[in-house]
């Protein structure tokens, strides 16, 4: 298998994954295992690719996020800068402890059976958060403080942990101060932006320079597909959760985490 097709059905899972509170990480170490797309651009790839994710995020909520839209009021264009404001604040965490100890985590944890573990735990949270689940305090975005927001961050860093999803992380963590489903998930994919973009920035300082030219190529291709892919996915991921809950990836994590454990094992 050439390297561009295993780019291909990486760039797939990404776009498939990123947004979906089941471990995009977690899925491309496992992928990446089966197919052997192995070594220090591979890694790279995984993480650069998250930058067509991040794009997807930025064309469906361009009014949303964007603050000097003439069509939007002075209140509204005040309201835009301090979400933004508080997404920074959310991406805090992430950028300190990422910076201490993402290469120890990556050493240590980034392997199959750490993600086996994280997909069940996650999964068994996500059952319970739904089984207790209350009527929400929060409805609307603009709801949300800074200290809630720098907390959400908090939780957010779970996500070191391979297999534990960002979204997931951050969704959940949302969800337990209180938010309702859709605003959990819109304040996920905002904070989605400065991490994903912050990591996408470190890995290309550390092997942005030794990247050869059909890898260029192979990343563009998984940049594009994966920003197709990631449009396609929040747009039925919002719409599913307006009438559904996050009981069906709870239940896909730990049945995927069994499977995975129980290769290893036998």
């Amino acid at each position: 298998m050439s390297d561009l097709l295993k780019a291909v059905i990486l760039s797939i899972v990404e776009g498939i994954t990123e947004f979906l509170p089941i471990s995009s990480t977690g899925h491309l170490i496992l992928v990446n295992h089966w197919i052997e797309f192995q070594g220090s651009f591979a890694k790279s790839f995984d993480v650069i690719i998250q930058f067509g994710a991040i794009l997807s995020v930025l064309v469906l909520y361009w009014d949303k996020l964007y603050p000097f839209s003439k069509r939007k009021s002075i209140l509204k264009k005040r309201d835009t800068i301090t979400l933004w404001c508080k997404v920074v604040t959310a991406f805090i965490p992430a950028a300190v402890l990422g910076a201490l100890f993402h290469d120890l985590i990556e050493e240590k944890l980034f392997n199959s059976i750490t993600v086996a573990v994280a997909l069940v735990v996650g999964g068994i949270l996500i059952l319970i958060l739904e089984k207790g689940e209350k009527r929400p305090k929060i409805t609307h975005i603009g709801q949300i403080s800074y200290k809630m927001a720098f907390v959400i961050g908090f939780f957010q860093c779970l996500a070191m942990i391979p297999g534990t999803s960002r979204s997931a992380a951050t969704i959940i963590g949302a969800m337990a101060l209180g938010t309702s489903r859709e605003v959990a998930a819109e304040f996920s994919f905002f904070l989605a932006i400065p991490t994903m973009a912050g990591a996408t920035a470190y890995s290309l300082l550390k092997k942005g320079i030794y990247i050869t030219s059909s890898e260029w190529i192979t990343l563009l291709v998984g940049v594009v597909l994966s920003f197709i892919v990631a449009l396609v996915v929040i747009s039925f991921f919002m719409e599913y959760i307006k009438k559904k809950d996050f009981k069906v990836f709870g239940y896909y994590r730990i049945v995927l985490g069994a499977l995975i454990l129980f290769y290893f094992y036998r």
